[in-house]
């Protein structure tokens, strides 16, 4: 049956940023469809919680605290999934992410740092999980960019050029690791989770955002867990080097910032 090539039992998966929003439930819908899932971010009581709903499905679960923009963590991430798990098939590199400033305003420093949290994690973690993707014989890595990648508004030099550059590693890494590892990436708009928690308190800027996406919505996680899932597993085998954007249709920011001319 197609719905087969949906089935993720026995494979293993790792997930940063699993402690909650997007990643919480791309780590879930995993475990749904029958993974193990190995979870880090920096909060345990959060990845612990997660770990609790993913065994309660008869999966396994390993909580692995970190902060991912320590590189140095990430071999061990892997070191400790392979330990625990016995085997590793899947990478969805969600951590990421960068407050919009004005472009004066936005250092050096702030700028390379949206590229490290957003880029060099992404490429470190992939790197050091590879070896065992290529054993896997369904290796596959999605990462998570975003439509700011893609479209242009005031304040987002560091991040949108940081995820811009996310979506172009997914391609180049995609012809690396081709023809036994699928590397994709998803495209996300605005999606209600904690990371706008600010903007969904206020009724006007909620609903600037959702006049201006033609679905006439906010994404839910599990919008965007369901598209991991279709790419971390075998119903997507003839798909690489591909951004799927999944953003309720948007082709401009749909939440101005208003900063004024220079």
């Amino acid at each position: 049956m197609l719905a087969d090539r949906f089935d993720l039992t026995g494979r293993v998966a790792v997930v940063t940023g699993a402690g909650r929003g997007i990643g919480a439930a791309r780590a879930r819908a995993l475990a749904e469809y029958g993974a193990d899932v190995a979870l880090t971010a920096r909060t345990e009581d959060q990845l612990r919680a997660v770990a609790d709903d993913i065994e309660a499905m008869g999966r396994r679960a390993l909580v692995f605290p970190a902060d991912v923009s320590d590189l140095d963590v990430l071999p061990r991430f892997v070191e400790a999934t392979v330990a625990e798990l016995g085997r590793l098939d899947v990478v969805i590199n969600n951590a990421g992410g960068s407050m919009p400033q004005p472009f004066l305003d936005t250092t050096v420093k702030a700028f390379e740092g949206a590229f490290h949290f957003n880029v060099s994690t992404a490429f470190a973690l992939t790197q050091a999980a590879t070896p065992h993707l290529l054993e896997s014989g369904h290796g596959a890595v999605v990462n998570i960019s975003s439509v700011m990648g893609r479209v242009r508004d005031r304040g987002y030099a560091a991040y949108g050029t940081a995820k811009a550059a996310l979506a172009h590693l997914t391609r180049l890494l995609a012809a690396d690791l081709a023809p036994k590892v699928r590397v994709n990436a998803i495209s996300v708009g605005s999606v209600a989770t904690s990371a706008l928690e600010i903007v969904l308190t206020m009724d006007a800027l909620r609903t600037e955002m959702v006049e201006k996406t033609p679905l006439k919505r906010l994404g839910e996680p599990d919008d965007i867990a369901l598209a991991a899932l279709y790419l971390a597993s075998d119903a997507a085998s003839f798909v690489t080097g591909k951004v799927w954007e999944v953003d309720g249709g948007i082709e401009a920011a749909n939440l101005g910032l208003n900063l004024p001319d220079l």
